[in-house]
Formats: C-alpha cells, sequence, structure tokens
C-alpha cells in the first residue's frame, strides 16, 4: 500500500502497454482466422473463439487485479467477487445450452409437421366399421 507514485505511474504503464499487445494480437488473430490478411488461411471458429475468449479473460485479469485495486484487497473479498462472477459464467453457458436444446427440438418438430401424411380409408364389409390408417 505505501507505494510511491512513481512506482504507480510505472506499473500502471507497464499493464497499458500490456493490455495494447493483447489488443494488437487479438485484432490480428481475428483477421488472419477470418483470411483476411492472408489469403486462403483461415481457422476453425470453435478455434478462434476459444483464443479470443482466453485472451480477453487476461485482459479482464490485469484490469481487475491493478486498475481495481484487487491484488491488495484480503483473500476474503477478493473470493466474495470471484464466487458470483464464475456462478455467472455458469449460468451464461447453462442457459445458452439450454436454448440449444430447444432450438433443434423445435427444429425437428417443424420438420415433422412439413412430412405428408397419406390417409386412405377402408370399409370392413364384415364388421361395417370404417378403419382409418394413417401413414407418414
Amino acid at each position: 500500500m505505501g507505494h510511491s507514485y512513481e512506482e504507480s505511474k510505472k506499473t500502471a504503464v507497464k499493464i497499458i502497454i500490456i493490455l495494447g499487445i493483447i489488443t494488437i494480437c487479438e485484432v490480428i488473430f481475428a483477421l488472419i482466422g477470418k483470411g483476411h490478411l492472408i489469403e486462403g488461411v483461415t481457422l476453425p471458429g470453435p478455434l478462434i473463439a476459444i483464443v479470443m475468449i482466453v485472451m480477453s479473460l487476461v485482459k479482464a485479469y490485469l484490469i481487475v487485479y491493478e486498475f481495481m485495486h484487487m491484488k491488495y484487497e484480503v483473500p476474503g473479498l477478493v473470493k466474495s467477487v470471484l464466487l458470483p462472477v464464475f456462478l455467472l459464467v455458469w449460468a451464461v453457458i447453462a442457459f445458452f445450452w439450454e436454448g440449444s436444446y430447444w432450438n433443434n427440438s423445435r427444429n425437428g418438430i417443424q420438420e415433422r409437421n412439413e412430412e405428408p401424411i397419406e390417409i386412405q380409408q377402408k370399409v370392413d364389409k364384415q364388421e361395417g366399421m370404417l378403419i382409418i390408417e394413417i401413414e407418414r
């Protein structure tokens, strides 16, 4: 806590430079991954997403750790801040997973509704009953 102004300034500048480098790397990686910088070179979408998420999490960690002064707090406070964040991430993943399931279910129902249906009527002469058979 007893850091001088010059030490704090050097640390802030160092973190800002690191954040800038990570941001530039994100932009370059995204442009290469989508084939905009090197023609004919593309990367799989999930790989791009994972790398971008990891780099964004590193930037978020550095911002919270240094600029929001989380490194100076007691461990109990740090854990009380991190637990809701992890629960929020879990909830977002769970909602996307559930939404994907319902989307797939809805698409399956729509496909089944679009299938043609043939209805055949037969009269059973012995019993005098009408029999309806439905075939898909």
